[in-house]
């Protein structure tokens, strides 16, 4: 007789399957694509699963699966794809060393707050803490780097637990979640039920009041109290307005009550940084006007943004005239973990900014604020970015420079970590949200390849860049060969200074010229012939800087995989900086852009009525 299944039962609901068929359904539930991972004896029989379940399927229905030349490529591709996306990325990989290679990736997207799940392998449930073949106690490991992670032993929990980790991973503020999935669970036979989640009381009795939360009357009189009493407000958006999509929320906040922003690393793309009300980022490498504008202002809006060291260097300096601090963010731990404030919430960046733009329209909050924004507009003519440019020498931010002409800011970028992270993100314009994709936090060196894979195959129709540095791309160099093997077409840009450029900057500033350790000079690796031998068309070393237009456009607009490696001058540095422990007040913004003089960083009190069409300093 027939089963009779309601409509909305699970067409599959009550058929015998593996485990490990189970997974590869709730993946596809889940609206999975795209796996990136490396098979081994622990996770065979989810590997067969996914073979299965694309030879039963349409090509438009499988699980398309990337297999990397390591774990942690993987894991950065899962990253990569999550990032530019805003989709969970997924990875599976098998038991020990396989586990153990994620664990970089892990804590990286624990530290940017990235949405992956992670499926590690492992030895059967019997042989558990008998130091089996390839077995590593990765609920230990992994617990001090993820947001959480299952030791699945109940055979009747499969598919509940990864529809729990992808909730997880998701929901509130986004994070890593990491499976450890025994391979007699992957085995084992049992009716498929096609719905469930585990029930995690605390947890969802958490989330169920983040959910809810949302800014009542009182606080809203509260803050506009506080932004009437305010003549400088300046709105510091961090990473969290990217993970939440509130990335038209702030624009339009901003737009309202005309607040300038400066955003930081991770915040690149929250606000269009061509627009005028941008001054793009702040910090260690932030720009010099940004910096000045934080130094000027009397009130911080921060939103998503959780004033780590980069960014407030001395915390007790930090924006030294702000009277009023408002704080925002998803995760309540966020506030006055470092910074107090005079007004805070916890909430959606998207949903708590939208209840703000309507309170203040309620309120008919109204004051100009001209004169502030005259002001930021000429610290960012007076204070600019610049670079040596009377050289033969090729400046990285040169190449930069053109290759966003080139692109006009619409090129997905990823970049490794060092200088050249640093001069993308000073130098590329971002028009959009999820175009720059960095390892923040981590500062994960070898992240800028497999991210770049990763996001090419979230979004194939854009053009997709890793900017990296000879040391970064070392790290990672065998995912080189993953793109060719795909034929995924990223662009690969190599700044090639023959160091650990960031190290070396800042041993010459702080050890006396003592390069231990930084030095490449020496090593022999030919980059282009490695690009070559992995089957690059494209691939090609430049060190002429009369062809760097020319040579980019090409670059470009080959259809494929390319790889270009640019020679640069490798006593470039990265300008403004702020040294570690220090305060903006001791920014160093190099030879070639104009410092402020101290004796004029006192804001002078201005006529509201302001010629916008002049622009200068308000001293």
């Amino acid at each position: 007789m027939a089963t009779v299944k309601s409509p909305t039962q699970h067409p599959l609901a009550g058929t015998v399957m593996p485990g490990a068929d189970m997974v590869v359904q709730v993946l596809a539930d889940e609206g999975v694509d795209t796996v990136f991972g490396y098979s081994g004896g622990a996770i065979l029989p989810t590997y067969d699963a996914i073979f299965k379940f694309n030879a039963a399927h349409a090509k438009n229905e499988q699980i398309r699966l990337i297999v990397p030349a390591n774990e942690q490529g993987a894991g950065f591709m899962a990253a990569g794809y999550a990032r530019a996306s805003g989709k969970v990325g997924v990875f599976v990989v098998t038991s020990g060393p396989g586990a153990t290679n994620c664990v970089t990736p892990i804590r990286d997207c624990m530290a940017d707050s990235i949405p992956v799940v992670l499926i590690c392998g492992q030895v059967p449930r019997a042989a558990i803490g008998s130091d089996a073949f390839q077995e590593a106690p990765v609920f230990n490991i992994m617990s001090a780097c993820a947001k959480h992670v299952f030791l699945l032993k109940n055979e009747n929990e499969i598919e509940e637990t990864i529809r729990t980790a992808f909730h997880i991973a998701r929901s509130g503020r986004p994070g890593p979640v990491v499976i450890d999935l025994p391979k007699d669970i992957q085995l084992y036979q049992a009716p498929f039920k096609g719905k469930g989640l585990l029930n995690f009381r605390g947890f969802e009795k958490r989330q169920a009041e983040a959910d809810a939360s949302r800014i009542t009357p009182e606080q809203s009189a509260e803050f506009f109290k506080q932004l009437g009493n305010s003549d400088r407000p300046l709105i510091y958006a961090g990473g969290g307005v990217i993970n939440s999509n509130a990335s038209d929320e702030l624009r339009a906040f901003a737009k309202e009550f005309q607040i300038p922003v400066v955003t930081t690393l991770m915040g690149l793309g929250a606000i269009d940084t061509t627009n005028e009300l941008s001054l793009s980022m702040l910090g260690m490498h932030g720009a010099a006007f940004a910096n000045y504008a934080v130094e000027d202002c009397d009130m911080i809006i921060a939103v998503g943004s959780r004033f780590d060291d980069r960014v407030a260097g001395k915390v007790k300096e930090f924006a030294p005239k702000a009277r009023y601090i408002a704080h925002m963010d998803v995760d309540a731990a966020e506030l006055g973990k470092v910074k107090s404030f005079t007004w805070s919430h916890a909430g959606d960046a998207g949903v708590t900014l939208k209840d703000l733009t309507d309170a203040g329209k309620k309120l008919k909050f109204r004051k100009d604020y001209k004169a502030w924004v005259a002001h930021v507009q000429a610290l960012k003519k007076n204070h600019a970015m610049s670079y040596k440019k009377e050289t033969d020498l090729i400046q990285p931010q040169y190449v930069i420079e053109a290759l966003n002409e080139i692109t006009k800011g619409k090129a997905i970028v990823s970049t490794g970590v060092g200088q050249h992270q640093m001069w993308a993100a000073q130098f590329f314009d971002f028009h959009e949200p999820r175009t720059w994709l960095t390892s923040g936090s981590m500062g994960t060196m070898g992240f800028g390849l497999p991210a770049a894979i990763g996001a090419q195959f979230a979004k194939p129709d854009h053009i997709v860049i890793d900017v990296d540095g000879d040391g970064s791309l070392r790290m990672n160099l065998g995912e080189l060969e993953t793109a060719t093997t795909y034929d995924c077409p990223v662009k690969v840009l190599l700044l090639n200074n023959l160091g650990d450029g960031m190290v070396r900057q800042w041993q010459q500033t702080y050890y006396e010229n003592r390069f231990s350790g930084s030095d490449k000079s020496l090593h022999r690796k030919d980059f282009v012939k490695c690009a070559q031998s992995d089957g690059y068309e494209f691939a090609e070393r430049l060190d002429d800087k009369s062809k760097v237009k020319e040579t980019l456009e090409r670059f470009v607009k080959h259809k494929g995989p390319a790889f270009l490696e640019v020679m640069i001058d490798r006593d470039a540095h990265v300008y403004p900086m702020v040294g570690p422990g220090m305060g903006y007040k001791e920014m160093l913004t190099g030879p070639y852009i104009k410092p402020r003089k101290p004796e004029l960083a006192e804001i002078k009190k201005a006529d509201d009525q302001v010629d916008l069409s002049q622009t200068p300093e308000l001293f």
